[in-house]
């Protein structure tokens, strides 16, 4: 008896899933179709063939639908992202880090450039507001993560702050991206290719003994600003 109950349980979680993947995958296809404002959670309903209560079981409103959505992309995108670490170079790591991104959202490019708009941290969908905070940090845990493996010496009292400036790097290069015209996005490729490489070289310069004084501020000035713990070099974020 035992075995059958765990069993039903099972196909109970799998229905779910699979349920909660039809309603996600529907939105996304009509946010991308009419726009996000635009769509309603009964087209979404009806586009998944479910009731509208029965969706909003899964969703309770299309903000939860698009925080489904980056935790989707940020699960599929971690074997990915992995691979992107390969490399010993600081540089090539990062710039592979980036790159792998770009390919990843670009299906939902004109999607991303209209919730974009929601940077108050205030607002559900901001990433810099708390209930995006868990991904946030994940995300920035993968720039320690591209700093730990790199052929790169990070001085210690930058360490902890470095993964959150990078992180804040990428969001104004998906940011210019999101909104960039040109054939295949080609600027946004050669702001990423030229930005990096300056980038890095002022980590490399941030090592030497003479910007220790200079270091120091700017590390002070990174803490008054931030608002949030910085990251520990033990794991984690705060």
């Amino acid at each position: 008896m035992t075995a059958i109950v765990a069993v039903s349980r099972r196909r109970k979680k799998v229905s779910s899933e699979e349920t909660r993947w039809r309603i996600l995958t529907t939105a996304l296809a009509l946010f991308r179709e009419h726009g996000f404002e635009q769509t309603t959670m009964r087209q979404i309903a009806a586009g998944s063939r479910m009731a509208l209560g029965a969706a909003y079981y899964y969703f309770p409103s299309k903000d939860a639908l698009v925080l489904a959505f980056y935790e989707q992309a940020q699960e599929q995108l971690r074997p990915l992202l992995a691979e992107a670490l390969a490399a010993k170079s600081l540089e090539r790591r990062l710039s592979a880090l980036l790159e792998t991104k770009f390919r990843y959202f670009q299906p939902n490019r004109s999607l991303l450039a209209v919730l974009s708009r929601h940077i108050d941290p205030r607002h559900p969908l901001s990433p810099f507001g708390g209930a995006t905070k868990p991904i946030r940090d994940r995300d920035i845990k993968t720039f320690a993560e591209a700093l730990e493996g790199s052929n790169v010496r990070v001085p210690p009292d930058l360490k902890p702050h470095l993964p959150r400036l990078l992180w804040f790097y990428q969001m104004g290069l998906l940011l210019f991206w999101f909104f960039d015209v040109s054939e295949g996005q080609v600027r946004s490729r050669q702001l990423l290719e030229k930005s990096l490489t300056i980038i890095v070289l002022l980590i490399k310069l941030s090592g030497f003994p003479f910007l220790r004084s200079l270091r120091k501020r700017v590390v002070d000035l990174i803490v008054a600003v931030s608002g949030e713990p910085s990251l520990s070099t033990g794991g984690g974020v705060a």
